[in-house]
């Protein structure tokens, strides 16, 4: 199994990976460190532990917020799915009530011809 060594704080961890997921660990690592040395220039040495749990409380608090944007959006995508569905059916109802009409229509048309040759005939 892969290992890489994620630097935070100035502190290095060595921490095992998937096959191929190397790049990615060492990114998530780049980005704690990032958020933790940010906290620590905002808030001075309040101690590591302290500056970790600040920062996992940070990046949790924006997971949190992700997901709910996330779940509205798929609350939005449901509700464009259905109101295209039923987009969808008025539209097929429309169009199965213009093919009756037009069929009507023909049927009509029909007819007049046959009372018009029929007229013609007699005369």
């Amino acid at each position: 199994m892969p290992q890489v060594t994620v630097t935070i704080g100035g502190r290095d961890y060595k921490m095992a990976c998937g096959e191929g997921e190397e790049e990615h660990l060492l990114a998530l690592g780049r980005l704690v460190d990032e958020r933790h040395s940010g906290l620590k220039r905002s808030f001075g040495e309040v101690g590591d532990v302290r500056l970790s749990v600040m920062t996992a409380i940070m990046i949790a608090d924006e997971l949190d917020a992700a997901a709910k944007r996330h779940a509205e959006l798929e609350a939005e995508i449901a509700a464009l799915k259905a109101e295209r569905a039923d987009a969808g059916a008025a539209w097929d109802g429309r169009h199965a009530d213009v093919a009756n009409e037009i069929a009507a229509a023909a049927e009509r048309l029909e007819r007049l011809a046959e009372e018009l040759s029929d007229g013609v005939r007699r005369e």
